[in-house]
């Protein structure tokens, strides 16, 4: 493994940009970010990674405190005979806490110098940047759907989906009200099976824990394993000897019960969760981030390294309902009767 020396001149390049760009004399120093920078990256972010930019990413002033309500599902509409109607917002005890997360996206020699030799120095600069912001975002989805724990230090090979870096939103509603938005019963999705479809799961879930008056939030999207949808469409297509059901086999991926069906990156591929994409929120202490990124030779690769205090919250519990994926059993497929 080698680093050529156009990707060195780069990479000098690269540093010496990110050095004015930030107001630093040397950015292999960790140093902090301010405000309008701070908002700069965060806006970075979001852009990287679609799904990041459908959800609720904000700073917060404290380590722990209230979960900020961004929201409008319940009534806010009404009158008062001697006043003027208004409605107390939020929910009592739904409280965030930040933890220390520190991201490093690295860059090997070999890498670098592919990129180098495939075009400008420009180029070669977004393909840096581009690579460590995706590599950020997704990181911060990855922990929200799988997140079960705050581990002292972190194991990314027994835990490689971030299980141990933070509790991310599932893992928090299974602590809310003794889990009640969550269903954990053992069920089995085939023909002769508990649900025959997930058009049924997702029905039966908005209908025995998404509360009455907010069932016809038009907000409200089911978020569907890659597992559930890949067996679904084989199940349909295997028995899509109409024009009808070919259909429903293509639309699997963009509606289930009438709703908005996503398969969202990194959620567990036999979970499914129905709630307003705005209802999971990713909290950032404003004032703690901190960039560094340097060309670490012992390891042949550039690092470019991103720490902060950052956090997982529900907006409004109730409004969020799953089934756990450690309940779903995906059946076998029953072939059609012939003749």
């Amino acid at each position: 493994m080698k680093l050529n020396k156009r990707a060195l001149a780069f990479i000098d390049a690269f540093s010496a940009g990110l050095a004015e760009h930030y107001g630093v004399t040397n950015p292999a120093r960790a140093f902090s970010l301010t405000d309008p920078q701070e908002t700069s990256l965060r806006a970075a972010l979001l852009e990287s990674v679609e799904f990041l930019d459908m959800i609720t990413v904000a700073d917060v002033d404290q380590l722990s405190g209230q979960v900020v309500s961004v929201g409008a599902s319940a009534l806010h509409t009404g009158r008062v005979a001697d006043g003027r109607f208004r409605r107390k917002v939020g929910v009592e005890g739904n409280d965030y806490k930040l933890v220390e997360t520190d991201s490093c996206a690295a860059l090997k020699w070999d890498l670098l110098s592919l990129w180098a030799n495939a075009g400008d120095e420009g180029e070669f600069f977004q393909l840096v940047q581009t690579f460590s912001n995706q590599a950020f975002a997704l990181d911060m989805l990855r922990i929200g759907f799988n997140g079960k724990e705050v581990a002292a230090t972190t194991d990314p090979d027994k835990n490689p989906n971030g299980e141990d870096v933070n509790i991310g939103w599932h893992q928090r509603m299974k602590g809310y009200n003794d889990g009640y938005q969550i269903m954990t019963d053992a069920i089995t999705l085939d023909d002769a099976g508990d649900y025959h479809s997930l058009d049924a799961m997702a029905s039966d879930l908005i209908n025995a824990k998404i509360p009455a008056q907010f069932r016809n939030d038009p907000r409200l999207v089911v978020l569907v394993g890659a597992d559930l949808v890949a067996a679904e469409q084989y199940r349909l297509y295997q028995k899509a000897d109409k024009p009808t059901e070919k259909i429903a086999a293509q639309m699997l991926g963009s509606t289930i019960a009438g709703r908005t069906a996503i398969i969202p990156p990194f959620m567990p591929g036999k979970r499914m969760v129905v709630t307003p994409l705005s209802n999971l929120h990713i909290y950032t202490q404003r004032g703690t981030r901190q960039r560094k990124a340097e060309f670490v030779e012992d390891r042949k690769q550039y690092e470019n390294k991103y720490l902060r205090n950052e956090g997982y919250a529900v907006e409004e519990p109730e409004l969020y309902a799953a089934i756990d994926e450690n309940a779903v059993t995906i059946g076998k497929v029953t072939e059609p009767a012939e003749g």
